[in-house]
């Protein structure tokens, strides 16, 4: 059995992986400072509580494996460039010493298109100028950076940057919008919200990240994003007219709202970070022909289906889920005033 580790492995992306990689027959190790709350993955899978900032203990967990899924990220809400930036850059420089001293067969880094900014010239492609928006966008940059420098040490180790993906267990700041279509509220959006907007659905990311972990190619940069996307009227809307709930898309002014919401950030007062409230209002989109030509990787979900399939689940299980709060994607976020407005 071929050994993978995955680091953030207990996180949304990486709890994903771990079932599909399951399943496909590998041996997975999960590493992670958050315990593992999948219940269905216990047992199965090896976990290891840890920091990757910790050089020491990053370096044993990677000792005997043969491929090495680079996940574990400080997200925009943590705030701080102290934490985002030491978590991102330098876990990410111990993660990469690491499987060069073990000797790892092939790495993939998980970016963002956080780098890229607003989008000025879509689609976006992989040449596009960078052009980050505060600490998270910086900080992936200097990451994709160190692995194209072990790329040229020899280290086999590819490059995915992921459009915001969703999928069944997925909460964090959508949880406002599933929150919302549950109890027939107005769902807010910034805009006019006939913006085209990219999303990805979970599963696509799983497949790309085999394709780009087995394949032979390495030191690319790839984007990945669903091939069938709308406005987020028109994919929001499906999922409201399909529940046939009472809520209404209701457009919030754009500069003010973005004022607002910078204000409250700086305050503390929110968890929506410039990344989110600067880039939800003008069209988003990447190219993936390049992952489409060289990975053979296809995207078989469409914004609507991600959706759909994303707001079932918080449906499901919201009175297990509707408590939870934390700094990750498989929880909901402390929204502070924010909850108090919405309820308002």
């Amino acid at each position: 059995m071929k050994k993978i580790l995955i680091t953030g492995g207990t996180g949304f992306l990486g709890v994903h992986l771990a079932r599909r990689l399951i399943k496909d027959k590998y041996f997975v190790t999960l590493f992670d400072l958050a315990d593992l709350d999948a219940k269905d993955l216990m047992g199965k899978v090896k976990v290891i509580k840890g920091d990757i900032r910790n050089k020491i203990a990053i370096d044993k967990a990677t000792k005997g494996q043969e491929y090495v899924v680079h996940a574990a990220a400080a997200l925009p809400i943590q705030l701080s460039k102290d934490v985002i930036f030491s978590t991102n850059i330098d876990g990410t420089r111990n993660v990469l010493d690491a499987c060069i001293h073990h000797k790892v067969k092939s790495v993939v880094f998980i970016s963002s298109t956080a780098v890229y900014g607003v989008p000025k010239d879509l689609p976006e492609r992989e040449t596009s100028p960078l052009d980050p928006i505060g600490f998270y966008g910086e900080s992936k940059i200097e990451g994709e950076k160190l692995c194209l420098e072990y790329a040229g040490k020899g280290l086999s180790v590819n490059i995915l940057r992921p459009k915001t993906f969703l999928g069944t267990e997925r909460l964090g700041v959508f949880e406002l919008w599933f929150e919302a279509i549950y109890n027939g509220r107005r769902v807010y959006i910034l805009g006019n919200g006939n913006n085209k907007y990219q999303l990805l659905a979970v599963s696509d990311v799983v497949d790309a990240i085999e394709k780009a972990l087995f394949t032979k190619i390495s030191g690319e940069i790839f984007n990945i994003g669903a091939k069938d996307f709308g406005t987020w009227r028109e994919d929001l809307g499906y999922v409201i007219s399909h529940e046939k709930s009472k809520s209404k898309i209701t457009s919030l002014p754009t500069l003010p709202s973005q004022l607002v919401l910078g204000l409250l950030e700086k305050l503390q007062l929110s968890p929506i970070a410039a990344w989110h409230y600067k880039t939800m209002p003008v069209d988003s989109y990447v190219s993936i022909e390049k992952a489409e030509k060289l990975l053979n990787w296809h995207p078989k979900k469409s914004n609507k289906q991600l959706f759909l399939e994303s707001y079932l689940w918080f449906k499901k299980n919201r009175s297990q889920v509707i408590n939870r709060v934390g700094n990750t994607h498989r929880v909901g976020w402390n929204f502070k005033i924010l909850n108090l407005v919405s309820r308002f």
